[in-house]
This record gives C-alpha cells, structure tokens and sequence, in this order.
C-alpha cells in the first residue's frame, strides 16, 4: 500500500508555494491525511551542491553546469528528503502535496539541452529518479504557467526590488524563456495538468486558480470519488 502524490510545478514566481499550501488546507479540511513538502530542502545539508550551483560556485550561468550534473544535484536532495521525512508516511497511504519535484528537472535542465534531446533526457531523469533512486512517481501534476514577464515583476517584488538576491536562474531571463518552451512541450508529452494563471497580463487571485485545480477531473478522481 502506498499514498498519493500531487506535484504542483512551475517556474520562478508562479505561486507554487501559495497554491501548494491552499491544496493542503483543502484536502486537510475535508478529513485527507496529507502532508507538504517543498524542494530543494534548503534546510537540509542534502541541498548543499544546489546551493553553491544556485549561487553560481560552479558558473554564474546555468549552463555552466550540465543538465546530468544539475539533475543529480536536485536528485539526491529529494532522495534524502524521502528517506528521512515522509516515505514511511507515503508509504503508508498517506497524501503529499509536494512544492516541485523530479518535473522541475525536466523543466530547467530540458532548457540547457537541444530539443532533439529532450526525449533522451527525460527517459533517463525518470528512470534514475523513479527506478534507480526508487523515490515516488506523481500520480498527478499540476503545471502553473505565468508569463515570463509577470514573474520578473512578482520575484523583483518578492527581493523588495533588489535583483542582487535572484540566484542565476531566477536572475536570466532568456534561461526562463526556454524553460518556458521546455514547460510546455512537457506538459504535452507527459499530460500534466496546465494552468492558465494570468489573464491579460495580470495575475488571476489566488482562489480562483485553487478552485479551478480543485475541479480538475483527476483531481476529483484521486481525492473525493469513492
């Protein structure tokens, strides 16, 4: 026996975070065993090569470091994530709502790749993570997309206006506009569930986007149908 899992996925300044906490106390309230977790775990020593990569100690750009070396990086931070924290309660039924996942590999590392490579890339990502690492495959993701523009203007204010603080993702934005290009062929390929989160260039409030992933049929299916 073992639980489910949502992932909720998104690039920089999507609102993953609120729309992760909002999924919580929605299935918390109606009696759901759940718990959240959140990646990269940067309170835990796992993260420690995502850090230096993020802070650019291996290159200030993101390419500087190839899409296998970052994916390991990401990897073993969720892997010990899973063994320490909340395996036992996934394995035993529990729900997670996880704040990204191994989909957050294959969003950024996709974009350092050739296209034509991305299918060989994401073969391998989820048999190292899934198979070799042995961590959970989602039974649902959910996929925020945001315009480029509108998430600049949300993480400037996120730093108060000091773009000093964007590491060297959050900080290039050609880097985010292929990530964009890779999000979308991923939700294609691997049937994510993708959410429309602006509406003419503005940011749509927070309970609608939560009421319109909570009436998504698969999440109907996995949490309220008997």
């Amino acid at each position: 026996m073992h639980g489910k899992m949502i992932v909720i996925e998104g690039l920089d300044g999507s609102g993953k975070a609120t729309q992760s906490q909002l999924i919580f106390d929605e299935l918390k309230k109606n009696g759901k065993d759940v718990k959240k977790v959140s990646f990269p775990d940067y309170m835990s020593d796992s993260s420690a090569l995502i850090k230096m990569y993020l802070n650019g100690e291996f290159g200030h750009d993101p390419g500087d470091v190839n899409a296998y070396a970052a994916s390991s990086f990401y990897a073993v931070d969720r892997y010990a994530s899973y063994k320490k924290d909340w395996g036992s309660f996934y394995d035993n039924g529990g729900i997670i709502i996880a704040d990204r996942y191994t989909t957050s590999n294959a969003i950024h590392q996709c974009s350092k790749l050739q296209k034509e490579k991305w299918d060989e890339y994401l073969e391998w990502l989820f048999y190292y993570e899934y198979e070799q690492l042995g961590i959970p495959k989602p039974d649902m993701v959910v996929y925020l997309n945001v315009d480029t523009q509108v998430s600049q203007k949300l993480m400037t204010e996120r730093y108060s206006g000091d773009e000093t603080k964007k590491d060297i993702h959050e900080g290039d934005l050609e880097y985010l506009k292929r990530s964009s290009v890779a999000a979308d062929y991923c939700c294609k390929k691997l049937s994510w569930s993708r959410i429309e989160c602006c509406s003419q260039g503005v940011i749509r409030s927070k309970a609608d986007i939560l009421g319109e992933i909570v009436d998504l049929p698969k999440f109907q299916e996995m949490f309220y149908k008997k």
